[in-house]
């Protein structure tokens, strides 16, 4: 099952003369890529048709994954911001759906190889392991009565996470690699999962979503909070598993400049 990219869910969080953010729906790329030759639509494109200006990528979230994205209104900016990321200045904050109950905080330490895209970088040698760093907080556990192999219930926990590297598919990676899969992950995830929620809810998607961004204006040097919603069927799942009552903020969005 695909997932659907809901361009109603695309819009405007914060813009300034320096900088625009925006919520990236899940299933829109953020700019052109050789993988993904039929796509015409982009959160470049559409960042630039909404304010009608010319932007810059500062980051990229994966096409399954929405939430908040980052853009500079100049070559300048741009350049500041991108340091920001690289240099790991900048705090990111997700959140996840993910097989189990996870424990209620932790590290997961553990070494990524590099991940080659097969087009663009196909004479790229390859990289030993690099250092890959996720600090997570447990929100909610659930547990539901649905019979799948020896077990006749399912549980799942909603986690906080917060990438303190910045490797490809880190956070799906990371999760898989606890046994704890983010639900609707096709590449790293279980699929007997992923299909049960494709069936319960009708409809597929990556439960992971960038909910908060933590930066320092490249003019004012302010320190910068944006907050995003979740998409609404991300929203609905969580109110079918009782967890936005427990955390009613989780629905909120909204933009800090202090």
């Amino acid at each position: 099952m695909q997932t659907l990219c809901h361009l109603n869910q695309f819009y405007c969080l914060y813009q300034d003369d320096a900088i625009v953010a925006i919520h990236k729906p899940a299933g829109l790329l953020t700019h052109p890529t050789k993988l993904d030759r039929d796509e015409t639509q982009f959160a470049v494109n559409l960042t630039e048709d909404s304010i009608n200006q010319k932007v810059y990528p500062v980051h990229r979230l994966d096409k399954a994954t929405s939430g908040i994205l980052l853009f500079a209104l100049s070559s300048t900016h741009a350049r500041h911001l991108s340091k920001q990321f690289s240099t790991h200045q900048i705090d990111k904050h997700y959140l996840a759906i993910c097989r189990g109950w996870i424990d209620d905080s932790g590290k997961i330490d553990h070494p990524l190889q590099y991940k080659n895209d097969p087009i663009a970088e196909r004479d790229r040698k390859t990289k030993p392991p690099q250092t890959a760093i996720t600090e997570y907080q447990c929100l909610a556990h659930s547990e539901v009565n649905h019979a799948m192999g020896s077990y006749p219930t399912q549980r799942y926990s909603l986690v906080k996470l917060t990438p303190k590297t910045g490797r490809k598919y880190q956070l799906r990676r990371h999760l898989n690699h606890t046994s704890h899969p983010i639900i609707g992950d096709a590449q790293y995830g279980d699929r007997h999962h992923n299909h049960f929620f494709d069936e319960w809810f009708g409809h597929h998607r990556l439960y992971l979503a960038a909910t908060e961004l933590h930066f320092t204006h490249p003019t004012t040097q302010s320190p910068m909070q944006l907050t995003a919603t979740l998409e609404t069927t991300f929203k609905t799942t969580l109110s079918t598993l009782n967890w936005r009552q427990k955390h009613p903020g989780l629905a909120i969005s909204h933009c800090d400049p202090n």
